[in-house]
């Protein structure tokens, strides 16, 4: 498993972070029927709850917290979590993509926290957690060059290659991922986080075939 440290300067900002780090090796699917049914049902939940109210989700609120005390306003860089609950409640359902970024939107919307999810093999060495340099920029999943200047991110000895706002194309899930690694954002340090990554990790073995799975916070 890479080894994953957070910076001086996010720890003094938001002193109750932790990182949730799994690790496993995976099978890529492009769909799968019973994945599908659970997010289905994830969707049906969520759409019954007022928008204005995601905000107050306590996972999604302590990440709105954090994004303001490292100067970033969290409406502008919406994060993952709160933008894929937004996107169900405004009736625009989740793009299916594959059974391994299907499986990190279905965990991210039961849990409330945004999970940074990467092809290890493309990771270069270990990981720190910090903020971006002045005019520092990456190609977004989805977005093109965005400008993570201040954005909490995650660089390897390559530089930044994931936020919790959009990851970046450099590290990102294809059908050639045989490993992979998530990164889980619990900014508020909310309680009975390790028992949430072993159900997150239920899910890659039950959706991905996951097998080798590591399990570690920092």
């Amino acid at each position: 498993m890479k080894e994953v440290k957070i910076s001086d300067v996010i720890k003094n900002k938001v002193p109750d972070i932790k990182l949730g780090l799994i690790s496993a090796k995976i099978i890529f699917k492009k769909e799968n029927p019973e994945l599908q049914d659970a997010v289905n049902k994830e969707i049906e939940r969520i759409s019954e709850i007022p928008v204005e109210n995601v905000k107050e989700i306590p996972q999604i609120k302590s990440s709105r917290e954090a994004y303001k005390a490292l100067g970033k306003e969290p409406a502008r860089y919406r994060l993952s979590a709160e933008a894929l609950h937004r996107r169900i409640i405004k009736r625009k359902g989740i793009y299916q993509i594959s059974n391994l970024v299907d499986s990190i939107n279905l965990a991210s919307v039961k849990t409330g926290y945004s999970i940074g999810g990467y092809d290890e093999t493309k990771i270069e060495g270990n990981i720190l957690f910090g903020l971006g340099k002045a005019g520092e920029n990456y190609e977004a999943i989805g977005r093109g060059k965005m400008n993570i200047e201040n954005l909490p991110v995650f660089r390897d000895e390559k530089g930044a290659f994931g936020s919790p706002t959009s990851d970046s194309v450099r590290t990102m899930i294809t059908e050639h991922t045989k490993q992979i690694f998530l990164i889980v954002i619990n900014f508020g340090g909310h309680p009975n986080f390790e028992n949430e990554l072993n159900e997150i990790s239920e899910l890659f073995k039950k959706y991905c075939f996951g097998k080798n799975i590591e399990i570690k916070v920092v």
